[in-house]
């Protein structure tokens, strides 16, 4: 199955030079936040698949205007075609805007969706924004990773996990990586998965 990735930056390639042929395999994609909301719907109308996102710490208009077509899962974990998404959306409590968090916070968000993950038996792909700490994550207070993050791979041991928020042109993580079992995505612009 082909996922498309996308965060943090709208493509031009894609939105304003779309080429159908390019993207005709996609069966899925996954936002991981801070994209306009016309810029998702956007793709689910040329392209023919379900897209799930989480919300960036720069998506509050997501609150009263939701991208059309799509389907949150900001705290939630879904089944699709029998590949397990969570998503935890948001960034690290930098100036108490919406989708900040701190670490405690995420824990409890974590902690409240332990038992759906547990009947579940898991899930195959963690889907957020923020990096986990220290794995690609920034120096900045808005840019450090989640603790917890890393403590619910070591538990769980998805597949993928896949995030935003640190953008490539930072030069500061690589755009894949590996920890443990763990294959480490960061979706900035867009990235094509072959699950």
């Amino acid at each position: 199955m082909k996922i498309l990735l996308v965060s943090d930056k709208e493509d031009s390639y894609i939105w304003d030079y779309f080429d159908s042929e390019r993207f005709k395999d996609i069966e899925l994609m996954i936002s991981c936040g801070d994209l306009k909301a016309e810029y998702l719907s956007f793709l689910v109308t040329m392209i023919n698949a379900p897209l799930f996102y989480v919300p960036g710490n720069h998506n509050t208009s997501y609150i009263k205007e939701p991208p059309g077509g799509c389907v949150s899962i900001h705290d939630q974990l879904v089944n699709y075609n029998n590949i397990r998404l969570l998503g935890l959306g948001g960034c690290r409590r930098y100036n108490y805007g919406e989708f900040q968090y701190s670490e405690d916070q995420v824990r409890n968000r974590i902690l409240k969706l332990t038992p759906k993950i547990w009947w579940n038996k898991g899930f195959d792909i963690l889907v957020t924004h923020s990096p986990a700490y220290p794995l690609g994550d920034g120096k900045d207070l808005a840019h450090v990773g989640f603790k917890s993050y890393v403590e619910l791979i070591d538990k769980y041991s998805p597949r993928y996990f896949v995030h935003g928020h640190q953008h490539l042109n930072y030069n500061i993580s690589p755009r894949i990586s590996k920890y443990k079992n763990t294959t480490i995505i960061n979706a900035y612009g867009y990235y094509i998965l072959d699950y």
